[in-house]
């Protein structure tokens, strides 16, 4: 009981100093919750009394902020649009560019082609605008637009020159006569004819010279010279000369001319038209000769003498092939005829002098084949040599030489139209001469085979024959 009392007593002491701990916890825990409280009281004291001007600022950050936005899609939009209008601000330089180049070619083209259209006199009054329209094209330091200048300066000449040649033109230059000397004038231009007029009644055709750029003065004789020398001084009266310069009558002699065509084409044209005539006469003939021996077959006198040399009666055979006009027959009676070694050689004998027939004449068109083209091509290669040679001399001109060269191949033209023309009956005439060959052949085997059925030796068969028969060969 004791121990017990001890055990509740110590346990009443102890109850007792947690409750004074507990109380001492409690009291520091409460002052700490006061001194908590209070700073957080101040702390929010201290927040609302910075919340305004926070909230202020804010604002007006916000606000700027706005604005540096609108400033920048203002300033995106400028960029955008800038870029837009370089872009096509590019585009169009680079269409103008090509609108400058096309232009550039065409008027350097037009530079380079408007010399060769007008006549050397005309040199005289646009010449300095040609020559300086050349160099500019040619001159790297100009700039476009003095280069085009220059161009185009050339291009008012030449409108001025179409406006002034439209009824006829008249301007001052010089030009050389017959006797070399150098006249002061006026040229006179009607159509592609250009005039002159000097002094002293010295007036012509100014016509180009090679190696000069003054034109040469070729006075006319007779009326024609003093109607001439009026219109040349005076600039009006009647032109005495052709103005197409022969153009007209040629056009008119050349128009469905052959015989012009076959003078244009030179002297080998002679033996070209000697082998036409040659080749149409061996045509002719050999197209008659076929006709004739068509009328002349006879198949069944062929089968009579078949038959008579298969019954044996090789004097029957030979009488009919020689009173018989068809060539397979007589050819086969001449051998039947003329046996008496070999009947295969009498047959090879016989064929040859029928096929002979056949072939005559197919060796002259074949030659004519071949020979017509060369002629043609040499008669070709001489007429270029003789328009090559009027290179350099005073009234060369590319018209003049090109038009020599296609005079000159008239005799090819006629040379392949000989030898394409010749080719028809000759492949015609070779295939008859086939069928010919091939028909005795196979009527040669089949007597040879007649007469090893008889068994008759073939160095009989000639001695068969009646002694007065005659052998058309």
């Amino acid at each position: 009981m004791r121990a017990l009392a001890t055990l509740t007593s110590i346990a009443l002491a102890t109850a007792g100093i947690a409750q004074d701990t507990v109380r001492q916890l409690e009291s520091f825990a409460g002052q700490q919750l006061a001194t908590t409280v209070a700073a957080l009281d101040r702390a929010r004291e201290e927040i609302a009394s910075e919340k305004l001007p926070l909230a202020q600022e804010l604002t007006a950050l916000e606000e700027r902020l706005g604005k540096l936005r609108r400033d920048h899609d203002r300033v995106q939009l400028t960029v955008d649009n800038g870029n837009l209008g370089l872009a096509n601000l590019k585009t169009e330089i680079k269409q103008r560019d090509d609108d400058l180049s096309y232009v550039a070619n065409l008027l350097d083209e037009y530079v380079r082609t408007f010399e060769t259209k007008v006549d050397v006199a005309e040199l005289q009054y646009c010449g300095d605008a040609i020559e300086a329209a050349k160099q500019a094209a040619q001159n790297k330091t100009l700039s476009l637009t003095e280069k085009f200048d220059k161009q185009v300066a050339l291009v008012d000449v030449s409108m001025k020159r179409a406006n002034e040649v439209l009824g006829g033109m008249t301007f001052p230059g010089s030009a050389v006569n017959l006797l070399g000397e150098v006249l002061s004038g006026r040229f006179t231009m009607v159509g592609p004819v250009m005039l002159f007029g000097g002094p002293a009644g010295i007036a012509g055709l100014a016509v180009a010279q090679a190696g000069s750029k003054l034109p040469l003065v070729r006075p006319l004789e007779g009326d024609d010279q003093v109607g001439l020398d009026r219109l040349a001084q005076q600039g009006e009266g009647q032109l005495p000369v052709d103005p197409s310069r022969g153009g007209a009558l040629k056009a008119l002699v050349q128009r469905g001319s052959l015989i012009h065509i076959f003078q244009k084409g030179g002297p080998i044209m002679w033996p070209l038209l000697v082998l036409s005539i040659v080749a149409f006469g061996v045509a002719i003939e050999r197209l008659l000769f076929l006709a004739n021996e068509r009328r002349k077959r006879d198949t069944r006198a062929l089968g009579e003498l078949f038959a008579a040399v298969a019954k044996n009666d090789i004097v029957t055979a030979i009488r009919i092939g020689n009173r018989t006009k068809f060539f397979v027959a007589r050819a086969l009676g001449y051998a039947l005829a003329h046996s008496e070694g070999s009947l295969p050689n009498a047959l090879l004998y016989s064929q040859a002098q029928e096929i002979k027939r056949f072939k005559r004449g197919i060796p002259i068109l074949d030659t004519v084949i071949t020979l017509a083209p060369l002629l043609g091509l040499l008669g070709t290669v001489t007429g270029m040599m003789g328009s090559f040679s009027l290179i350099g001399g005073e009234l060369s001109s590319p018209g003049a030489i090109t038009g020599g060269i296609a005079e000159a191949l008239i005799a090819t033209a006629f040379g392949l139209g000989i030898a394409i023309t010749a080719l028809l009956p000759f492949n015609f005439l070779n295939s008859r001469l086939d069928e010919a060959s091939h028909e005795i052949s196979s009527a040669a085997t089949q007597l040879e085979l007649l007469v090893q059925k008889n068994g008759t030796p073939q160095g009989e068969i000639g001695a068969m024959r009646e002694p007065h028969d005659a052998v058309v060969a």
